[in-house]
């Protein structure tokens, strides 16, 4: 139970070994991903104006996003055209997706190729510069109602502020997998930096309670989780949960920017291996 002696562990061949967090008072910061449903078309058509890139060959310097969006790539790299450029920024972020080709025919599943090599830039971020959403009040949810209430035109530009553009590559309906190369469980699996958390590590976390709204109720919850995956913006002290597929799941990961602690549990010294089948 959230709260509990950690301690106590060790009488069942397990040491729990708390991280320190940023603040080295041992609050780790927790964010929330997920894998977005796009809806889609294998040709441009009505509202299906959007393209969704396949990898391209690296010679030298790949176009910024800005320069994707003004046409910079051929149109042999185009997988598919969406109906919303903020859903495939969604996807670039969450870094995979399925799409939804409205024919009946199963999901697709766009995994992540590549990245065109340009620094990452938060547009959270540049919301907040601006003025435009209160840094307590910026989530996904934040973004995305902002990008409902401008124009194509004012969406794009924002867009543009990060230079950073991820490619994709289709296959046939597949389990979410994370950089390890194994299915993703929501929430309970996360993203780490790999550098000190590595791959297949398990840990007990003590995860803040959410309401409705994305605020912290005051509660807490003890749940096992694994490090399956990596991304971009996890580092140090910082772990991404994985959320799940479709809207509900966005909906929560979209709110998750808060701190709670963290174990990291090992094998005590003489117990053999309890964490394996």
């Amino acid at each position: 139970r959230a709260g509990g002696d950690t301690r106590n562990m060790r009488q069942f061949g397990i040491d729990a070994w708390q991280m320190e967090g940023a603040d080295n008072y041992g609050n780790v910061q927790f964010t929330g991903y997920y894998t977005p449903v796009i809806q889609a078309r294998h040709t441009r058509q009505g509202e299906f104006q959007y393209p969704i890139y396949r990898m391209p060959p690296k010679r030298g310097r790949l176009p910024s996003r800005a320069e994707i969006y003004a046409g910079a790539l051929s149109d042999k790299y185009i997988l598919a055209y969406s109906n919303s450029l903020m859903d495939n920024f969604i996807m670039d972020v969450q870094g995979s997706g399925y799409i939804d080709f409205g024919d009946g025919s199963p999901l697709n599943f766009f995994s992540y190729a590549g990245k065109n090599g340009h620094a990452y830039r938060s547009i959270g971020k540049v919301l907040i510069d601006r003025g435009e959403v209160k840094k307590e009040d910026m989530s996904m949810q934040a973004i995305r109602h902002w990008g409902e209430t401008h124009s194509e035109a004012e969406v794009r530009e924002l867009l543009e502020q990060n230079p950073s553009f991820v490619f994709f590559k289709p296959q046939s309906f597949a389990p979410v997998k994370g950089a390890s190369a194994v299915p993703l469980v929501g929430r309970a699996s996360v993203a780490s930096d790999r550098s000190i958390i590595p791959p297949g590590t398990t840990l007990l976390a003590e995860v803040p309670l959410l309401d409705n709204n994305g605020k912290f109720n005051g509660q807490y919850e003890l749940r096992l989780m694994v490090a399956l995956d990596v991304g971009g913006a996890i580092k140090g002290q910082h772990f991404d949960i994985y959320q799940g597929i479709g809207p509900e799941a966005g909906h929560r990961a979209g709110w998750y920017n808060h701190y709670g602690r963290v174990w990291v549990l090992k094998t005590a010294p003489g117990a053999g291996n309890v964490f394996s089948g």
